[in-house]
């Protein structure tokens, strides 16, 4: 009895990889042994900077923040100290945005808790 290697499921899981290395450079999008590494790197990368990307964000959120309380004479710290003592939960995003595009918001808020 001939062997069975089921070469339709193979053909589709070449085909799966090699259309979603579609735009890699050079092999990596044609050369199946160098397409197949690089897409399984990728997905390795993906998955480790989903978290990075909420490590960044955050300290972007707090860069912001500082920036803006700077101006009105109290540090990052030191707002955020106040925000919690005076029981105002607003999250660093939101802040941030208050920060950066609603600036009179922001001093109200921060005049609020001094």
């Amino acid at each position: 009895m001939p062997r069975s290697v089921n070469a339709v499921a193979s053909r589709a899981r070449r085909k799966k990889v090699l259309k979603a290395t579609k735009g890699y450079f050079g092999r990596g999008k044609n050369v199946w042994t160098v397409a197949k590494n690089k897409y399984e790197k990728g997905l390795q990368y993906a998955y480790r900077d989903r978290k990075v990307k909420k490590r960044e964000f955050r300290k972007l959120w707090i860069q912001r923040i500082n920036a803006g309380a700077r101006l009105h004479g109290v540090s990052y710290s030191q707002l955020m100290g106040l925000l919690k003592k005076a029981e105002i939960e607003l999250n660093r995003k939101v802040l941030a945005d208050l920060a950066m595009n609603h600036p009179d918001a922001f001093k109200a808020v921060v005049e609020k808790v001094k």
